[in-house]
């Protein structure tokens, strides 16, 4: 599987501080059973709309983001994501939100999303290390299956 890793960061794509999620999420990825593309910071807003689109041409099997999910006007990742997807996929969303809901109560704020564009898997997850290990460890056990549906692939049996 081939994945891109895109990091929307005002500050981090300015050089005011280091991109720790997006390497994180890149061997993550990879421990996953991905061959992993970047992290390519951009700021947020349309530039993520921009690099996504690019990943979906290029041909990514999944594109995994990682910040401007939470609440803050500078927060659009989520509303440039929906501007490319063809179909939602509500359920890896939800559980991301839901898996450490317990430890950290302010997880179910993130407003990521996850769906297909084209036959490339997009996901969102918030900005945070602790974010992106949680939304990993919901992603990663399903990771294959779902590019594989994506693919035509059908159910194994």
């Amino acid at each position: 599987m081939r994945a891109l890793v895109i990091t929307a960061s005002n500050r981090a794509s300015a050089g005011i501080y280091e991109d720790r999620s997006g390497k994180l999420l890149a061997g993550l990825l990879a421990e996953a059973g991905c061959e992993v593309d970047g992290p390519q910071v951009v700021p947020d807003g349309e530039p993520v709309e921009e690099a996504l689109r690019s990943g979906v041409a290029e041909g990514y099997d999944v594109i995994v983001t990682t910040g401007g999910t939470g609440l803050t006007p500078a927060d659009l990742t989520p509303e440039m994501t929906r501007r490319v997807l063809d179909r939602e996929i509500p359920g890896i969303a939800e559980a991301i939100r839901q898996a450490d809901r317990d430890r950290v109560p302010t997880s179910i704020l993130s407003r990521g999303l996850a769906g297909q564009a084209g036959r490339t898997l997009v996901v969102n997850l918030p900005g945070s290390s602790g974010g992106v290990r949680d939304g990993m460890a919901v992603l990663a056990p399903v990771l294959a299956h779902a590019v594989d549906q994506i693919r035509g692939g059908d159910h194994p049996r």
